[in-house]
């Protein structure tokens, strides 16, 4: 008989267990996010945060502009930024976080060498587009580990990403991939804050897969985000996380003793926050997804912002859909 499979639910359930409480959610939030930011790890912050312009394009309809982002002592991060063109005055923000793939340049309508797609989108659906086309100035970086900033050597051994590679050297200090790449997307948050061109009390994002993660802690740990669009990433740690094989950077050392994955993105509450996912996704299964939104809608009742929340699951599998998604973030932060 292999006591493995018994072993790894009795593993979880004791986790559970360890950390039930008397006191309600609302007590316990700080303390969650305490938790939540020794988990992530701490990363030094870039003492001057330069930016430099790297590339500039006009449309019909929108401004891109690609700058680089000082967000540490050795790092900086491409971010595309959109600005629409028949938006005048202060403009509504929202971040734009792109998930596994080829990198920013998949959310923006860019190939993967740069060039303009012409084709039908993937599974990212040019998300970035829909937004700026909807009155965002848009900011979409690219993720430390994907596209122009993987490492040389996992490129040449022909790899999509260097997730491993840089998880394996952060976890060996005691710090997460998932903590470094929330830290340069609230670096870009603190930029956009001072941006002289953005109404800095309307500012979203959105995020999709591991840009699901990325979108729904920076929200949960920085109130300057007042709405929040999570596409094929809720769920529950007990029914994607530990029961599907994921990227490394989903696995966070220490995260099931702060909280479940639905009661941490309830910190985001309550503030304005929709859930997208695919019926068919088989990476965040819908009835993980169903469990987590039901919890998610006890912890916006209990703080009275039941109106706050919103979801929608469509048909389809691990994808951005945007039939009311995009839309509800216009509607919350611009109309």
């Amino acid at each position: 008989m292999n006591e493995l499979e018994p072993f790894l639910a009795d593993n979880y359930e004791q986790t559970a267990a360890k950390r039930q409480s008397d006191k309600d959610y609302a007590s316990l939030r700080e303390e969650m996010l305490k938790g939540l930011r020794k988990a992530l790890g701490e990363f030094a912050c870039a003492p001057d945060m330069s930016v430099t312009v790297l590339e500039k394009k006009e449309f019909d309809d929108y401004i891109r502009e690609r700058i680089a982002l000082r967000t540490s002592g050795h790092l900086s991060m491409p971010v595309y930024m959109l600005t629409p063109k028949n938006k005048a005055g202060l403009k509504p923000a929202a971040i734009a976080v792109h998930g596994h793939g080829y990198g920013s340049r998949e959310i923006v309508g860019l190939t993967a060498d740069g060039a303009e797609d012409t084709e039908t989108p993937g599974i990212h659906q040019h998300f970035a587009l829909q937004l700026v086309r909807r009155g965002f100035k848009v900011f979409a970086p690219e993720i430390v580990g994907f596209g122009d900033r993987m490492l040389e050597s996992d490129r040449e051994k022909g790899l999509r990403s260097s997730c491993n590679t840089l998880s394996r050297h952060l976890l060996m200090s005691g710090r997460t991939l998932a903590g470094l790449r929330v830290h340069e997307t609230l670096q870009l948050l603190k930029l956009i804050h001072t941006d002289p061109d953005v109404d800095a009390g309307r500012i979203g994002m959105m995020g999709f897969s591991g840009g699901g993660l990325i979108a729904a802690y920076a929200s949960a740990l920085d109130e300057r985000v007042k709405a929040t669009v999570l596409c094929g990433f809720t769920n529950t740690f007990k029914k994607s996380i530990l029961a599907v094989d994921h990227c490394i950077d989903n696995y966070i050392p220490g995260i099931l003793d702060i909280a479940e994955l639905p009661d941490l993105i309830g910190l985001i509450a309550p503030r304005a926050l929709f859930i997208e996912s695919g019926a068919n996704d088989r990476i965040f299964p819908e009835d993980g997804t169903r469990e987590a939104i039901a919890r998610l809608k006890e912890i916006y009742a209990g703080m009275q912002a039941a109106d706050q929340l919103d979801e929608d699951i469509f048909e389809g599998a691990h994808e951005i859909s945007g039939r009311r998604s995009y839309d509800w973030l216009a509607k919350t932060l611009i109309e």
